[in-house]
């Protein structure tokens, strides 16, 4: 029996979870699906050019793993774009650092402000209430 996966670190969502082909209705495109454990690797080693092993050790992974990890995340990249195929970047045994928001309208990731507040989507500009549901410490007051 295989042990359980180990909850990968991701540093950071991505701002768009779909991408497509322009002028193709999403519905009738076959569908890549990017993990957001894969999708981390492609931005810390191929966005932020960090090695492999810094890579792994921020991802919470050995350096093998991550490697393996790497490699499926660019075939399947190379495959939705060469095959012309809709990406989805969905799933994964993850833990996202931090705290993020996302715009109702367009989707986009943006870090969250604690406490209840409007915000403007810096992607699309729509304005929408951003409620915090955590408290703030005293250290995040100061």
């Amino acid at each position: 029996m295989p042990r359980p996966r180990k909850c990968r670190r991701v540093g950071r969502p991505p701002a768009f979870v779909r991408f497509k082909p322009q002028g193709i209705p999403f519905r009738s495109l076959r569908k890549v699906t990017l993990s957001l454990d894969e999708f981390e690797a492609i931005r810390l080693a191929d966005h932020e050019g960090l090695e492999h092993a810094s890579a792994a050790e921020r991802m919470n992974i050995s350096r093998p793993t991550f490697t393996r990890l790497i490699e499926t995340a660019r075939r399947k990249l190379a495959q939705a774009i060469v095959e012309g195929a809709a990406l989805v970047i969905e799933g994964g045994a993850v833990d996202v650092e931090g705290d993020f928001c996302r715009c109702p309208r367009c989707g986009g990731v943006r870090e969250h402000r604690h406490g209840g507040h409007r915000e403007r989507c810096g992607y699309c500009g729509t304005e929408h209430e951003c409620n915090d549901t955590k408290p703030i410490t005293e250290e995040e007051r100061s």
